[in-house]
């Protein structure tokens, strides 16, 4: 068994073994966003906490390898930076393993069904098949939203234990997007511990007006959450009981599916239970 001083020295020659400026780099890609397409110097020496130097150095760096452009010293993200993101879902390989269920999902509800990981406090959209666009949300892979306002959030933050579940409430950014959004960290506490119990969740017009999800996890061999499917509807043509009486023992019945395909993926496809994503601040 090892000791905890040779714990303590794993752990400081890991942070010696880290690159800072990769780390400085990725930082600076980050700072772009839907709000922010375009950015200055300054902007992203703010944004990020760099110093404008070293900032100016990770961009000019970026802009060599063809992952940022500029013009009359804005800044912007370039196409290439698309490959990163491309990586992490053929190394998943999630989207060809669940792109016929998604799809006889998405076709037999006449609406959309996606499965998202957790990322943070996100959730990010990892594969999506869709019939009907909802007015007032369009998602695709790579969008992002807040766990506690999603109903898929919800169904991966019923993974963690109580404390890790409190902790993560506790920090989280958590503000109303709509009037319905639940914002009560005890509330919210309250309704994913029943997430829990139920084994499905269901949200309406809470991360925006029209939208109602109902989402059940996927599953490992073992049992853990390692991702969460949904179906999604407008809430005009559906009421949240409505959409789970209808559609909970079909989306159960897909998720079964996929999480059968996902257990067959080879270790280290980046499917990890939320707990430990969540334990490794991911």
């Amino acid at each position: 068994m090892r000791g905890m001083d040779e714990d303590a020295g794993t752990e400081g020659e890991g942070r010696r073994e880290e690159m800072a400026g990769l780390a400085k780099g990725l930082s600076v890609l980050l700072a772009f966003n839907h709000d922010h397409p375009s950015l200055s110097l300054s902007e992203i020496a703010t944004i990020t906490g760099l110093a404008p130097a070293t900032a100016r150095r990770c961009l000019l760096t970026l802009q060599s390898l063809g992952y940022v452009g500029s013009v009359k010293r804005r800044f912007f993200l370039r196409p290439k930076v698309l490959d990163l993101g491309a990586a992490y879902l053929e190394a998943l390989d999630i989207e060809r393993l669940a792109s016929v269920p998604l799809t006889e999902l998405a076709n037999a509800t006449s609406d959309s069904a996606s499965i998202s990981v957790l990322d943070g406090e996100d959730i990010i959209y990892v594969a999506r098949a869709s019939v009907r666009t909802l007015v007032r949300l369009e998602a695709h892979v790579g969008s992002r939203f807040p766990a506690f306002a999603t109903a898929m959030g919800r169904v991966l933050l019923a993974a963690l234990p109580d404390p890790m579940l409190r902790a993560f409430l506790d920090k989280a950014a958590i503000a109303p997007i709509t009037e319905k959004t639940v914002v009560d960290r005890d509330q919210l506490f309250d309704l994913i511990t029943q997430v829990r119990k139920d084994g499905y969740c269901a949200v309406e017009d809470e991360l925006a007006y029209g939208v109602v999800s109902l989402a059940v996890p996927l599953k490992d061999q073992g049992g853990r959450t390692i991702a969460t499917l949904n179906s999604a509807s407008h809430s005009k043509r559906y009421a949240k009981d409505q959409l789970v009486a209808e559609r909970l023992d079909h989306l159960r019945g897909v998720a079964d599916q996929i999480s059968r395909e996902l257990r067959r993926l080879p270790s280290g496809n980046g499917l990890l239970p939320v707990a430990d994503t969540v334990a490794l601040g991911r």
